[in-house]
């Protein structure tokens, strides 16, 4: 590959998916991207509709993987009864608006339906489990070839935890249990305790990832969902829509600005225990901090999903084909910048060995024609935005 971004030798790729329902397509489109340019991530962390996408990949062989990420979001993207899209504008607004509503009223074909028995929650993830075990190879998963790890929040005592194929055995529950967001989704039970969606604790996995140990030199592709920054809204709808954007964009950059600060405080004592004296060796507190210390080095490559103006509130349980398509063409074209064309990027400066990249500048994909063929229909008009 001519103009590779990154030059260091990474022991470990992680791939950090971020929870927002319908919007995942993105992340989708972001990963065949990153994968055509050969950034193969060995260990995948998902939240919500990130740990979808992530058991998705993580669950298939290479040369599958894309094909069954395509083959869900097929299946759960709505056509409203074979109605043709409209183009931007105020028509598509009704036509995005009349798809939420029929998601919110009937469920989305293979995810969620209307519950039966609504004390827990409004819809039944019954459909999800069927899913999965069609589409996800468990055996596979943990079989370790790839490392796996899911956020949810034991519904009991509100600690967060991350069900992790390092440590334990991933099934279906597991996936399921990270992407039951409450009042929607009801709670899965896992050995014992009950589970919601990781998203309610925080939606973004990445401090999961700079917190493990051992530590090892790290390349992140952190998958955003939900941008910082945004024009001032004109109306209710944008000011709820740019609410949810700051909720969910502030917590992420708070997350990766705390824990890349410490990542940078532990590489600082690593190089001031090197520099004391022998007669401080083995000195206990010394032996105390030097366990604190890492000299592993990290990059954080952010691939961020700019929202287009008009993008409904609805948009999280917006599952029309037309709209999915739109995000996995954004995504994949993201993906395919970030990672080819250094000037699209701004860097921060090297500091402890820990570097992070972020997107220059808004790159919103065309949306899709009806003379176009679908993403979710041909794997060629994915590359053909390259």
């Amino acid at each position: 590959m001519n103009d590779r971004l990154f030059d260091r030798r990474h022991e470990r790729v992680a791939l950090a998916l971020q929870g927002g329902g319908a919007l995942g397509a993105y992340e989708a489109g972001a990963y065949e991207a990153l994968a055509e340019l050969g950034y193969a991530p060995n260990w995948l962390v998902g939240v919500s509709i990130g740990a979808l996408n992530a058991a998705l990949i993580a669950g298939n062989p290479p040369e599958r993987r894309v094909e069954r990420l395509r083959e869900f979001w097929r299946l759960v993207s709505s056509d409203l009864g074979e109605i043709p899209a409209p183009p931007p504008g105020p028509w598509r607004a009704a036509y995005q608006q009349r798809s939420a509503l029929r998601a919110a009223q009937f469920g989305v074909p293979g995810f969620f339906a209307p519950s039966l028995r609504p004390q827990h929650s409004i819809y039944d993830t019954a459909a999800l489990r069927d899913t999965l075990e069609r589409l996800v190879d468990f055996d596979r998963v943990n079989a370790r070839g790839i490392r796996l790890s899911v956020g949810a929040v034991n519904v009991a005592t509100g600690n967060a935890t991350y069900f992790d194929s390092r440590h334990r055995a991933i099934r279906a529950e597991h996936i399921i249990a990270s992407c039951a967001l409450p009042p929607g989704l009801p709670p899965v039970e896992v050995d014992g305790a009950s589970y919601w969606d990781g998203a309610i604790v925080s939606n973004t996995p990445i401090q999961y990832v700079l917190d493990d140990r051992p530590r090892a030199d790290t390349l992140v592709f952190q998958v955003d969902l939900y941008s910082a920054g945004g024009a001032l809204p004109t109306d209710l709808d944008g000011v709820r829509r740019r609410r949810t954007e700051i909720a969910f964009a502030s917590r992420c950059r708070f997350d990766t600005d705390s824990a890349l600060t410490a990542q940078r405080l532990r590489q600082s004592l690593e190089r001031l225990i090197a520099k004391l004296p022998r007669s401080l060796r083995q000195d206990p507190d010394l032996e105390a901090l030097r366990r604190l210390a890492d000299p592993a080095t990290v990059d954080v490559v952010h691939l961020i999903r700019r929202a287009a103006a008009d993008e409904p509130v609805s948009a999280e349980y917006e599952f029309s084909r037309a709209s999915v398509e739109e995000r996995w063409r954004s995504g994949y074209a993201d993906g395919r910048r970030i990672a080819s064309h250094r000037d699209w990027l701004v860097g921060s400066t090297p500091e402890a060995g820990v570097r992070v990249y972020r997107a220059r500048e808004p790159q919103p994909a065309p949306p899709v024609t009806d003379d176009e063929p679908g993403l979710l229909r041909r794997a060629s008009a994915a590359r053909s935005v390259a």
